[in-house]
């Protein structure tokens, strides 16, 4: 019966192909970086899903900022409605902004198909890769089972989620918020929003991501009478440096499922203070990106950043605040869960290589489920241009990822 899904998936390209230029063309971008949402694409699909038989909820999240208001989530069913663990394969709507436009060798929001890479033909277009192809793949092996007249043993189930690029607050979170009985604690889940070029690694564990905005306040003064001042810049670079390496310091453990495989904690953006070079600046602005392994947890973090803080605020004589735009601990998924070793066989069949669980420093949706103990797993077999002008999807990739979730969606285990 595998041969006859893969035959059909094989045939698939006109669809692979039509899939991503109809999605690409609606733009989804966030509300947050200058877009309407995903309105225009979940309408798309909603009417691609009902031509093709297929059962589906759509979930809005209100968000007055997008337009009608909404930002849709999508749950398409497969298989049996209940009996044993469900088997999700989850993607997102949302696409990020295509940036400078004249790096791009054609309209951003229109798919143009390349043949002439040494892997095969290549669609480019803003989302195609992120995250249209784990997207169209789930679509692709859908329609590959129906076409087999192959159901689902167990339930399974596609989301397409909203606002993953600008941290799911209308997404995932919201969704689990409202519906909390969405997910099973047996639940598997498959997050085809991240890989490498061989499909080799599949990622079980995100470090904590803490990111921090700090504030501090001085005394603004002439560059010639720093007497007269408290230096805001001077004591906000040394709270950037000792942060820096003390936490380093503090946070020294390594653990090889990484890379890199220790705790990083960077200094990152800096807001303008003074527009002159000679008066003393009497508020600074900088930020924080730290990415803490697991065994750390933030308020640990958190406690060491106001011991530095309190001692730069006295010696300086300034008063320093912060805000974390973005604290988030994650639990891993067991190396040895049933959905590794079920990705892991069929990446085995359908690539022929042999996969190692790996963690990663980036934030993904995954975070969010893995929190409330269900097993997720980011995996996909792709180039990793997202967000890159000329971003690219390779056909074969969309092709053989859909094979191995086909293969998954079948899985009785």
């Amino acid at each position: 019966m595998n041969e006859k899904i893969f035959s059909w998936i094989d045939n698939a390209e006109a669809l692979v192909v039509e899939l991503e230029t109809e999605l690409c063309k609606r733009p989804a971008v966030s509300p947050q970086t200058g877009g309407e949402g995903e309105l225009d694409k979940a309408l798309y699909l909603e009417g691609w899903l009902n031509a093709n038989g297929f059962g589906f909820e759509r979930i809005d999240i209100a968000d007055a900022r997008a337009k009608n208001g909404v930002r849709p989530n999508i749950v398409v069913s497969l298989g049996p409605a209940s009996g044993g663990r469900c088997f999700w394969i989850m993607s997102h709507l949302d696409v990020v902004p295509p940036g400078e436009r004249s790096l791009w060798e054609n309209d951003p929001w229109t798919v143009i198909r390349r043949d002439d890479g040494p892997l095969g033909p290549r669609l480019i277009g803003r989302g195609v890769e992120d995250n249209q192809q784990g997207l169209v793949s789930s679509l692709i092996a859908a329609m590959a089972l129906k076409a087999a007249g192959q159901i689902p043993p167990l339930p399974v189930k596609l989301l397409f989620c909203a606002d993953e690029e600008c941290g799911s607050a209308y997404g995932i979170d919201a969704l689990m918020k409202k519906r909390p009985d969405l997910f099973g604690k047996n639940d598997l889940v498959l997050i085809p929003d991240g890989g490498d070029a061989k499909g080799e690694t599949i990622e079980i564990a995100e470090k904590n991501c803490l990111w921090m905005e700090f504030t501090t306040k001085g005394l603004q003064a002439h560059g010639s009478r720093p007497d007269l001042g408290a230096n805001a810049h001077l004591a906000g670079a040394e709270l950037a440096v000792r942060l820096h390496y003390e936490l380093s310091e503090k946070l020294n453990a390594h653990d090889p499922l990484f890379e890199p495989d220790y705790s990083t904690i960077q200094p990152t953006r800096k807001n303008g203070n003074v527009p002159n070079i000679n008066t003393i600046p009497g508020e600074d602005v900088f930020s924080m990106d730290m990415r803490i392994l697991p065994q750390y947890p933030i308020k640990t973090v958190l406690a060491e950043v106001d011991r530095i803080k309190g001692e730069i605020e006295a010696k300086h004589k300034v008063k320093i605040s912060y805000s974390t735009p973005q604290a988030m601990e994650s639990k891993a998924t067991p190396a040895d869960s049933p959905l590794v070793a079920m990705l892991s066989r069929a990446v085995g069949e359908v690539y022929g290589i042999k996969t190692r669980p790996v963690g990663i420093g980036g934030g993904t949706v995954g975070a969010f489920l893995r929190n409330e103990g269900i097993h997720c797993a980011v995996w996909s077999r792709m180039d990793d241009t997202a967000h890159q002008p000329n971003e690219y999807a390779l056909i074969a990739n969309i092709l053989g990822d859909a094979k191995i979730m086909a293969l998954l969606m079948m899985e009785t285990a």
